[in-house]
């Protein structure tokens, strides 16, 4: 039993100081290539700013300054002022708070259940996995921001009801992307022996082959965290995601659209930081894929 136990803390350790030191060079790899040290870069300084936006923005999100209104860009207000008085700079350095927590909280929800969903689905197989398959295809044929209007119809508009939304939407897409490296990874050896040695099916899920998915599923959350700012941004511009007064980028995409002719960089500032922390996530989400070798099949 103790050379049992030995033999597979070593093979655990061996392991997991390989994990380790492959996601240590991609690291590295993502400041050797130029177009991922700019995305890294770029999505650093959003999130320092989401982190630090009260200490960044010189006035509050709603704070109107009546006597300012319609100003263009200045010194004294750096992305000008909104119709209503408010300082545009301000609403988005606040505003980029609401768009990655909700993004990044609702990916991380999706990577965590879908990646249980198609660890579970891909090992057993049969007539389990068929029905979870074929139920996340009803949803995979459904547009993103289809599927998310719907669910928001019974749910209403709020930022609970986003989070839900963006776990449900981008399920599916990291279940499949999960169940189709355990369908190749789960006769290999090293998980045979495992099933030999009556290990649980837990220990053998989570401890052998969840391991072998982890680069296919830092590109997938890479990619999913962008698709969510996205979605998150068009549901604030429709109107039925993150309501007003929230600075939210899409609202202010929304409000600025509606204005436009008077206050027009109301409207490009908060599209340009859309823009521009999606541009880098998906920077830093195809260097990842050719560091990892992740098989492009593996990506919807």
């Amino acid at each position: 039993m103790a050379e049992r136990a030995e033999a597979e803390g070593g093979r655990a350790g061996s392991a997991r100081a390989g994990l380790v030191n492959r996601f240590l060079t991609a690291a590295h790899e993502l400041y050797r290539r130029p177009p991922s040290a700019i995305g890294s870069t770029i999505f650093i300084f959003f999130v320092l700013m989401a982190l630090l936006g009260p200490l960044i923005a010189p006035y509050g999100s709603n704070e109107q300054i009546v006597a300012d209104a319609r100003q263009p860009p200045s010194l004294d207000h750096w992305f000008g002022t909104d119709n209503l008085g408010r300082d545009v700079f301000s609403r988005v350095v606040l505003g980029a708070r609401d768009v990655l927590a909700l993004a990044g909280a609702g990916t991380l929800a999706a990577v965590v259940l879908g990646t249980t969903v198609g660890l579970v689905s891909g090992y057993y197989g049969g007539w389990l996995d068929e029905i979870v398959m074929r139920f996340f295809d009803s949803l995979l044929s459904l547009p993103a921001l289809l599927l998310a209007l719907l669910l928001l119809g019974s749910l209403g508009p709020s930022r609970n009801s986003v989070l839900v939304v963006i776990t449900v939407v981008y399920t599916p897409i990291v279940a499949r992307v999960v169940r189709s490296v355990v369908l190749s990874v789960k006769t290999k050896e090293f998980v045979e022996a495992a099933q030999v040695q009556g290990e649980r099916v837990w220990y053998i899920l989570f401890r052998e082959i969840f391991p072998s998915t982890l680069p296919a599923l830092a590109v997938e959350a890479s990619l999913r965290f962008s698709y969510a700012i996205f979605l998150v941004a068009s549901l604030g511009f429709l109107g039925v995601g993150v309501q007003p007064p929230s600075p939210d980028w899409g609202l202010m995409v929304k409000e600025g659209r509606a204005n436009f002719t008077q206050t027009p960089w109301a409207l490009y500032f908060p599209a340009g930081a859309i823009a521009v922390v999606v541009i880098g996530v998906n920077l830093v989400a195809d260097t990842l894929k050719q560091i990892l070798q992740v098989p492009s099949q593996l990506r919807r």
